[in-house]
């Protein structure tokens, strides 16, 4: 059965600090040459697994699930970069069968304090892994810095904001080939899909909006006024989509089904990102100012705040495991993942990693 995962970074606010300064020439050399001898060496990843997205560290942390260690590392290298960073950010996994791909954003730039001040003329790039041996599959530079790189819902392309150009590209996954070039608003950031692949959606910062795409005609179907300098709307499995408003410091609650924002939920902090536990009909948000993790239950139709708990410095992105009863939320400033149980809301461990980790899987 095919599945597909987003991995947040962004989750909502995000990660970093220094820039990578990369012309902005159209697909450069778009590393697409031949990647043999560049995809690293071979590992084994065959068991359930975190993977964290290391920001500064320009690598991603593998954590085993049955013991909560971390058991190895992937660097992430754009050929003919050398030693230089490209802040990776977000991340995405498609399954198939025996196959499974992560799919990674590397903006360029770090993102860690918020999204205000983006550096135009940023390049940024995305890569693909073999999620079971590490290995990359294939590096794109792109003219612009992304957000987020995502798997399509039938996993055939992945797709790519353009932050400072007000763009969407569409890759085909398999030839790498581009496909489409969607434009949209200005700053967009996170793109996803809803729960049931009919929708994507972009959120559009510096318009402080959310555009509404058709996956298979590639056309935007609708825009759907947000709060202030929206991140992303991230996917409910209860047919709901949430978008976390940095400067605003509210989440809008849009209805896939009428694109219509159901409920603006109040925060009192800027979020980090937002994730929905369906198993325990909870929405988490993260606080990264003040390292804490604030949750919502269901009142009927609207949520109502239900509490708060301790992550650690710079409470980023959060992945919940199958049944819903353990979540890892990346902690930015803490070079960390605190691993968290779900029905006491309390701290189980926090696990090092890199640094400043933003995006965060789980892969079964």
């Amino acid at each position: 059965m095919n599945n597909r995962i987003w991995a947040f970074f962004l989750l909502g606010g995000v990660v970093l600090s220094t820039a990578f300064l990369a012309s902005c020439r159209k697909h450069k050399m778009d590393m697409d040459d031949d990647m043999s001898g560049m995809g690293g060496m071979e590992k084994n990843f065959n068991f359930p697994a975190v993977f964290v997205v290391n920001g500064e560290s320009n690598s991603i942390s593998v954590i085993r699930m049955s013991d909560n260690v971390v058991v190895d590392s992937i660097a992430l290298a754009m050929p003919g970069m050398g030693s230089m960073g490209m802040w990776p950010h977000h991340i995405s996994l498609y399954s198939s069968g025996n196959s499974r791909r992560l799919a990674v954003a590397l903006p360029g730039m770090d993102l860690s304090a918020g999204h205000g001040g983006q550096t135009g003329g940023m390049a940024g790039a995305l890569m693909v892994l073999d999620a079971e041996k590490g290995t990359m599959q294939k590096s794109l530079s792109l003219p612009d810095m992304n957000h987020n790189a995502t798997f399509s819902p039938d996993g055939s392309e992945i797709w790519t904001s353009q932050m400072n150009s007000g763009k969407v590209l569409v890759y085909d996954a398999q030839t790498y080939a581009l496909k489409n070039t969607i434009t949209v608003g200005a700053d967009p950031a996170e793109v996803t899909f809803s729960s049931g692949g009919s929708k994507a959606y972009v959120a559009n910062g510096g318009d402080d909006n959310v555009m509404v795409i058709n996956p298979a005609s590639k056309t935007v179907t609708a825009t759907i006024p947000v709060g202030d300098e929206p991140v992303a709307a991230w996917v409910g499995f209860d047919g709901k989509m949430y978008v976390d408003n940095e400067m605003g410091e509210t989440v809008s609650v849009i209805d896939v089904a009428t694109n219509a924002v159901v409920q603006t939920i109040s925060l009192g902090f800027m979020p980090g990102s937002v994730a929905h536990n369906l198993q325990k009909n909870e929405l988490w948000v993260t606080d990264p100012d003040n390292g804490k993790v604030h949750y919502w239950n269901r009142s009927g139709n609207q949520w109502v705040h239900g509490g708060v708990f301790d992550a650690a410095a710079g409470a980023h992105a959060v992945a919940f495991t199958a049944d819903g009863t353990v979540a890892y939320v990346t902690n930015q400033m803490a070079r960390s993942v605190s691993v968290i149980n779900v029905n006491t809301h309390s701290k189980i461990r926090d696990v090092a990693v890199g640094l400043k980790p933003n995006g965060i899987l789980i892969k079964n």
